[in-house]
């Protein structure tokens, strides 16, 4: 197979990428165990780190350099890029937030967690739990119900896509504000 023609594929990528990360999975196995809750782990980052570098692509590049781009040319983002965008975006943070749930169920402290009644690092992870669940409700309820507006993907008039810019931009923010203490939650509770 040529290497163009494979690295133009980001589906082959990404599926040999998975490939390759089980065969290191498989060939460490002797020492290292893998089990449900490494492989969550392992796909709880993955889908984190897609969901919070769409987050900051978002706020870090794609908002603020809006304005500064012809009105010709937005057409080529918010009709073919942010759709994009915005599809990855809303399932990574669903797929975060599950396989979050389920690393928890699967060690015993979920219901610890959310309630807070564990203590050290089950009552960090459980902050951290909240944050991405308040983010994740941000996006599927007010982010991506916006968004649909404002990229015209379902009808509304220019009154309503205007209300809509502010209500996505708050809760986009909202989330970039929210990420940084639920991200040092993420990587400081260390549970096994």
């Amino acid at each position: 197979m040529q290497m163009a023609k494979f690295f133009g594929n980001l589906n082959l990528v990404v599926g040999v990428g998975f490939a390759l990360a089980i065969a290191v999975m498989l060939a460490f196995a002797p020492t290292l165990p893998v089990d449900v809750n490494s492989v969550f782990r392992w796909l709880h980052v993955f889908f984190g780190i897609l969901w919070i570098g769409l987050l900051y692509y978002l706020n870090f590049v794609q908002v603020p350099t809006m304005p500064a781009i012809p009105a010709e040319q937005k057409g080529a983002i918010t009709g073919h890029i942010a759709p994009k965008v915005f599809f990855y975006f809303r399932y990574a943070a669903l797929l975060t937030v599950l396989t979050g749930l389920t690393i928890a169920w699967v060690n015993g402290y979920l219901v610890q967690a959310l309630t807070f009644a564990g203590t050290g690092s089950i009552a960090l992870i459980g902050v951290g739990m909240w944050l991405a669940l308040v983010m994740a409700f941000n996006v599927w309820f007010i982010i991506w119900p916006a968004q649909k507006k404002i990229l015209g993907i379902v009808e509304a008039t220019a009154e309503e896509k205007a209300a809509a810019a502010p209500r996505a931009l708050f809760a986009s923010r909202t989330n970039t504000l929210l990420s940084i203490a639920m991200l040092y939650c993420m990587v400081s509770a260390n549970l096994g």
